[in-house]
């Protein structure tokens, strides 16, 4: 295990990449984030609005055909479709719709607010299996891959997996003790991929021994929907071009700050997961300049 680096604004800003004046949206990404079902059509937002609001070019958003007209209404700059579904979550069909968008997507993203189902389960599933794109895994996302976890070894393209604790316990089968640098990198070994461990000094991992610890956030992110907010900046970040590694750990400082400059101004108690977004400019704008 490498020593852990903190994270600083400093060195997040010599990760992020440059913004070209006569850069398109192409340019900047094209992202895909499958999201969503009956009784869940916050995440989805959430995750799409982070990603806009993070630099990327272009945000697509697929969610069961059941909640579109909810989530479509919610949508100015990032654009929904509807797919195939079975009971309000992710139908069988939906599969070969999700997999034709990202072939013209950088990065892509699934699981925020998914739900569990059969059918979605196995979606998200297939999608880890035949994706050739960066890939980030949120919430149940994760949770499909329970007693699947072999999955992630075959991939070809990079993998981010963003556990909060009941996550990384139902991929590993126990809780994490005591050391989470070491719990966090374990995973990231098993699986090849970059393991976020989300909470008080949240841990970045990646196979081979590099690891982040955050120096960011408060108590006043312990709502539901900032891991949906830090999913969709995750995204973002690998779809405008940054290694997997870079782009979650670039992803979790900001996030943190945006928290801390919530926390100065309206109070932990007050702060919701939107307003972690509608401050991220406060947090990138330093970091351009």
């Amino acid at each position: 295990m490498n020593a852990p680096v903190e994270l600083n604004q400093a060195l997040v800003k010599s990760w992020l990449p440059a913004r070209p004046e006569e850069g398109h949206k192409g340019t900047f990404g094209k992202v895909d984030i499958v999201a969503g079902s009956e009784g869940y059509t916050g995440a989805p937002v959430l995750a799409a609005r982070a990603a806009v609001r993070g630099g990327t070019g272009l945000v697509f958003l697929q969610v069961p055909r059941s909640v579109y007209p909810i989530v479509a209404v919610k949508c100015d700059e990032a654009m929904p479709s509807p797919l195939p579904d079975q009971g309000g979550k992710l139908g069988a069909d939906a599969l070969p719709l999700i997999l034709e968008r990202a072939k013209g997507c950088d990065a892509v993203l699934i699981g925020p607010g998914l739900g569990r189902g059969e059918e979605s389960d196995k979606v998200a599933r297939e999608v880890a299996k035949a994706l050739e794109k960066p890939l980030v895994l949120d919430a149940d996302g994760l949770n499909a891959l329970d007693g699947h976890i072999s999955i992630l070894r075959g991939r070809k393209s990079p993998t981010v997996l963003t556990p909060h604790d009941g996550e990384f316990a139902r991929l590993t089968g126990r809780w994490p003790g005591e050391d989470r640098q070491a719990e966090a990198l374990a995973l990231a070994e098993q699986t090849g991929a970059v393991v976020v461990l989300k909470g008080h000094r949240t841990v970045i991992a990646e196979p081979g021994g590099s690891l982040c610890v955050n120096t960011t956030g408060n108590a006043g992110m312990a709502k539901g929907g900032s891991g949906d907010v830090l999913a969709g900046l995750t995204v973002s970040l690998l779809g405008q071009g940054m290694d997997a590694f870079h782009a979650a750990a670039a992803a979790v400082w900001i996030h943190g700050r945006a928290g801390d400059l919530c926390r100065d101004e309206l109070g932990e108690r007050a702060m919701t997961p939107g307003d972690l977004i509608a401050h991220f400019g406060a947090v990138l704008k330093p970091l351009e300049d």
